[in-house]
């Protein structure tokens, strides 16, 4: 496995980051515990969930399921960058979301417990909350990081300027402020390069990759992806895409690898970004793609992979006249 630092910190994180969505409502919690045991040995040391995964089976579930492994992993512990997030609805309660101070300190604390844990690596903002001040956002981080609960701020699924907000009101709190920003980012989806990635890279943010494979249309047709239920909104997604998804399967038979190898070598070739996260459902998802790091896109391979999926225009002025 391979290392790289998150953004402007001297943190060193695993370039696959095991994302755990899936643990609980659709990986049961002994085949949770074997991939991430699974994912440790293979030298990824960067683990990421948040307070609401759980799906069905209720908010919380996934963070519970983490700690029960890490209980009788202690060991392991000093070894994994563990990444959580903060923001989404936990109950019915109008206080009990959001980014407002009392709701950040409120559940960093549920997180502490149910993670099992004393402190947090990387704490991440799940999403922008347009009603809470950036003052009093980093007010609450802040004190977070003097208690000792949480070591480094994190973003995600934020829009460049709140990127560029953030971390100005944080240089002149004189704090590190924001380190890394998980973005939505594929070969079909890439609006981040327009202004996310250029303003992380202007402000020293590590990009984490969330859905490298686009909820399975990069993935190819084979194995476990055979059985997948597609949505609605899938289906016509890779009806509309079913061309590039042909070529990219045909250039990837060339290339000796499944599609899913393919994509996540080529986010990791992309500049700005640190880390891409796996979802894997099954421990044999998990080693099909471990050594996506080392896989080899050369400058041909690059170009004939931007013509079937073109760029967005020229960043970070894109849309600017």
């Amino acid at each position: 496995m391979k290392y790289r630092q998150l953004g402007r910190s001297a943190l060193q994180v695993s370039e696959l980051c095991l994302g755990t969505m899936n643990f609980g409502p659709r990986t049961s919690e002994q085949d949770s515990f074997t991939i991430l045991s699974q994912a440790v040995e293979a030298g990824i040391n960067f683990v990421d969930t948040a307070d609401q995964y759980g799906g069905h089976r209720g908010v919380g579930v996934t963070e519970t399921i983490i700690g029960k492994w890490l209980a009788d992993h202690r060991s392991w512990r000093d070894r994994i960058i563990l990444a959580t997030k903060v923001h989404e609805p936990m109950s019915d309660d109008v206080n009990d979301r959001g980014l407002s101070a009392r709701h950040i300190q409120m559940a960093c604390d549920a997180s502490l417990r149910r993670l099992n844990v004393d402190h947090i690596d990387l704490y991440q903002m799940h999403h922008i909350d347009r009603t809470a001040p950036i003052e009093e956002i980093w007010q609450a981080m802040d004190r977070l990081i003097a208690q000792g609960k949480i070591t480094y701020v994190g973003s995600s699924n934020f829009p460049g300027w709140a990127i560029a907000q953030a971390n100005e009101k944080a240089i002149a709190r004189h704090r590190l402020g924001l380190i890394s920003e998980q973005s939505l980012y594929n070969l079909i989806e890439r609006r981040a390069e327009l202004e996310v990635i250029p303003a992380c890279r202007e402000y020293g943010l590590g990009v984490i990759a969330w859905s490298p494979l686009a909820g399975g249309l990069l993935a190819g047709r084979s194995g476990e992806d055979e059985d997948r239920r597609l949505s609605a909104d899938m289906i016509s997604a890779a009806s509309a895409r079913s061309e590039q998804l042909v070529r990219f399967k045909s250039l990837c038979d060339e290339l000796g690898e499944a599609p899913s190898v393919v994509a996540l070598a080529w986010l990791l070739r992309q500049k700005g970004v640190t880390a891409t996260i796996i979802g894997p459902r099954s421990a044999h998802q998990l080693a099909s793609v471990l050594h996506a790091p080392d896989i080899a896109l050369n400058s041909d391979v690059l170009a004939r992979i931007n013509d079937i999926f073109p760029r967005c225009g020229p960043a970070p002025e894109a849309y600017a006249w």
